[in-house]
């Protein structure tokens, strides 16, 4: 690294944050830059997107934005070609995007949302594992961090649809985890945020009162502190509400 100042331990790495416009990707992309990482933000809108740039560059960190949608398989492709042109390798890939479908009962579950859901919870974490494969494995220590749910393991009343995306997706990494563990330096970790303050908890928790809930610069910040002190390979955790 060019810099090792205690308090920019990621400088000279090349951050990705998929779903960075708000909430958790975007709580955490800019605690990755506080940390010194170059962050890369991802996703669909670009006038968010500049916003955390924004807000990244005012606090002193640097940041590229590259809006784009993430279930547009040839798009991951695009991307991975424009940091490997750019940076030729990438450090930290964090994976914040995801789809909640409508709250229902598997027998009612709409094939439309729950397709949707698939594309950007399951097959666009497979796109983005294989096209920034060759440039994690140019990393000296390349770490990728994915951001689940405990329906993933614990099983609940409609919440079928968005449940069984997460444990797809918690297949893929741990699967990927296990295939380059002896072949690479890349490290994989799976983070449960728990109840946090989020426009996808709002709406699956209309009457809940957000401030009984944490804000999501807890998990950004546990996340970038994390990526500071390294991880063993599968390394899990649930990021409760502070005391």
């Amino acid at each position: 690294m060019s810099d090792t100042a205690p308090d920019r331990p990621l400088a000279g790495q090349i951050a990705l944050v998929t779903g960075a416009s708000r909430g958790i990707g975007a709580a955490t992309a800019k605690a990755l830059a506080a940390k010194g990482a170059h962050v890369v933000l991802t996703a669909r809108k670009a006038k968010d997107l500049e916003s955390v740039e924004e807000s990244i560059h005012d606090a002193g960190g640097t940041a590229t934005i590259a809006p784009m949608d993430l279930t547009e398989s040839e798009s991951v492709g695009r991307l991975a070609q424009a940091i490997a042109e750019r940076w030729e390798k990438l450090d930290i890939l964090v994976i914040c995007a995801a789809q909640l479908p409508v709250l229902t009962p598997v027998t009612q579950i709409d094939a439309k949302q729950f397709n949707q859901a698939l594309t950007l919870n399951v097959l666009a974490t497979q796109a983005l594992l294989a096209a920034f494969d060759p440039l994690l494995k140019r990393s000296d220590h390349a770490r990728i961090v994915g951001l689940t749910s405990s329906l993933a393991r614990d099983s609940r009343p409609f919440w079928g649809a968005y449940g069984a995306t997460k444990a797809a997706f918690e297949n893929l990494l741990e699967s990927h985890a296990m295939e380059v563990e002896r072949i690479s330096e890349i490290r994989v970790a799976i983070i449960d945020p728990g109840a946090t303050r989020t426009a996808m908890r709002e709406r699956a928790y209309p009457g809940e009162d957000p401030q009984s809930v944490k804000p999501p610069e807890v998990v950004g910040t546990r996340v970038a502190d994390l990526l500071a002190e390294g991880f063993a390979n599968l390394h899990r955790e649930r990021i409760e509400k502070p005391n």
